[in-house]
């Protein structure tokens, strides 16, 4: 097992602050000289300034920074997680989400601290080529408690949330997927597509460049988003057709098979007003009156316009664990315990764990716990399968003086020494070290003997 993260005094915290303010000045100064830089490159350059960047806190809070974008947890939207920062221990939570073209991501942060504190977050799109730093698409101001990103290509998308250098809270985190454009049938739902993008059509002559909703004949259909009627036409293929130009996106909404146009080219509308009927005219004669919806990006030809009008169902999970055990310290009471990438049965198989085993608990989403495992890696747990350590699992009379350790390794530091015939409770087991309990009610670590 490795060594815990290093834990550092509150009198550290006032000289590394003192020093801190004292280089950089008030936290406007600072927004005032890197105000081209995102709020974390200001900050960071920040701490540059004032040389933390070399000491340990300073090298630990980057490099838990860094750690988030590349090991992140991979997690289905929408998401709910709420956790705790310690401020003693610098850490960051990076999140891997697969986004759509089209689709809003919509992120939001609840923050409870005793003491006002700045919270980074930064969105990035996923690189698939090794050794590529992401590239950062969007990123909320300090102040700010939602970050909104409208994604512009198919591809998994990184969320780093790191608090600034030496200050904690509780957070909670949301994150959802949005549609960003109005559905064009007013009542209905993407529940209500018969045909979806790429269906074969013609034999297999083509595919389907856009989305067909069913809807019955003379049903309002309306503008997905403000703009320019840029064409009202008919074809043999789209029947009665409008097309719509959505500038503020960079493209083109075209509506098909419609029984009647009720606007003029050139006419500018806004989201929500009507344009026409739904019918079944042109090639779509002989089948139910439907609309056909398609988006056509300036440039770069059709685009599937479902993620653009999709708004999922599915209820944001609320986190049903016991949150008292946030922060603290659990164990297996299972005779063996599964342990998930994700908060979720479905998930991939992370480890597996014998009873008693300490975790540490650094989160919860839904039924599970987020969980530090004894090699300092983060999964997730669920809660039904873990227990909390206020019950001895044994109480054990040393023959010999002991040293205690901060940390189930050979190599910790030594927190006391405990004395020979002392009975002292052991609350958890990892391998050949005991988590126990002493007097003061302290914990700490006994190496067994071999």
């Amino acid at each position: 097992m490795n060594r815990k993260p290093t834990s550092y005094s509150p009198y550290l915290y006032l000289i590394l602050i003192t020093l801190f303010l004292s280089s950089c000045g008030s936290r406007e100064t600072l927004r005032g000289v890197f105000k081209n830089q995102t709020p974390f490159e200001a900050y960071v350059s920040s701490l540059k300034t004032a040389k933390l960047d070399q000491t340990a806190v300073g090298q630990d809070w980057l490099a838990a920074g860094e750690a988030a974008l590349q090991t992140p947890t991979t997690v289905t939207l929408p998401f709910k997680e709420t956790g705790y920062f310690p401020a003693d221990e610098p850490r960051a939570l990076g999140y891997k989400v697969e986004a759509r073209r089209g689709e809003k991501l919509v992120v939001s942060l609840e923050m409870k601290a005793r003491q006002t504190m700045q919270v980074f977050m930064d969105l990035f799109e996923a690189s698939t080529a090794p050794f590529t730093i992401p590239k950062r698409v969007a990123s909320a101001d300090t102040a700010a408690t939602t970050l909104t990103y409208v994604v512009d290509e198919d591809m998994a998308h990184l969320l780093r949330i790191q608090p600034e250098l030496l200050r904690g809270g509780t957070y909670t985190i949301t994150i959802q997927a949005q549609p960003t454009l109005a559905f064009p049938i007013p009542g209905k739902s993407s529940r209500h597509i018969a045909s979806i993008w790429g269906d074969p059509r013609d034999a297999g002559a083509r595919s389907h460049e856009g989305i067909d909703i069913f809807a019955p004949r003379g049903t309002p259909v309306v503008a997905s988003a403000n703009g320019l009627v840029s064409r009202v036409d008919e074809t043999p293929r789209g029947g009665k057709v409008i097309w719509l130009s959505d500038r503020d996106r960079g493209q083109n909404l075209y509506y098909a098979h419609l029984d009647q146009q009720l606007v003029s080219a050139g006419q500018r509308v806004t989201a929500g007003d009507t344009l026409g009927l739904v019918g079944n005219t042109g090639n779509a004669r002989g089948t139910g009156p439907h609309l056909h919806f398609g988006i056509y990006r300036y440039g770069h030809g059709a685009t599937n316009p479902y993620p653009y009008v999709h708004q999922s169902g599915a209820p944001i999970p609320a986190v049903k664990v016991d949150a008292a055990l946030i922060g603290n310290w659990v164990r297996v009471a299972s005779k063996m315990a599964n342990v998930r990438t994700q908060p979720s049965a479905k998930a991939s198989l992370y480890t597996s764990l014998p009873k008693n085993t300490p975790l540490q608990v650094t989160g919860a989403a839904n039924n599970w716990y987020r969980v530090r495992l004894p090699d300092q890696s983060e999964a997730y747990i669920i809660s039904s399968l873990v227990e909390g350590i206020a019950k001895p699992i044994a109480l054990k009379k040393l023959k010999q003086e002991h040293p205690l350790l901060d940390a189930a390794h050979p190599e910790a530091g030594q927190m006391d020494s405990l004395p020979a015939g002392v009975a002292i409770p052991v609350v958890a087991i990892n391998g050949q070290f005991e988590l126990v309990r002493q007097p003061d009610g302290r914990l700490g670590w006994l190496q067994s003997a071999e």
